[in-house]
């Protein structure tokens, strides 16, 4: 099987949210029409839209109360998976 990034599913759900919730109720002319209401739903959709799943805050509220957390390595082991692949 061949290796597939750990981020994937991540991508193809932003994707999907942006087609579901904005492309597919727009009209856009052209390359550039379409990258500026692109920028336009970025904006919406970090600053202005509520996300449950973050306790009904936006995401930029969200980035300014979340907190650094330093992560000690030494706490952690490698452990075998998959008949000696790690």
């Amino acid at each position: 099987m061949p290796y597939i990034p750990s981020s994937r599913p991540f991508i193809e759900r932003k994707i999907g949210c942006t087609s579901r919730e904005y492309l597919d109720h727009v009209i856009y002319w052209n390359g550039a029409d379409l990258e500026r209401k692109l920028y336009e739903f970025k904006k919406y959709f970090n600053g202005n839209r509520i996300h449950g799943d973050i306790h009904q805050m936006t995401l930029i509220k969200r980035a300014e109360v979340s907190e650094i957390k330093i992560v000690n390595f030494q706490n952690y082991k490698w452990h075998s998976q998959g008949n000696g692949f790690y």
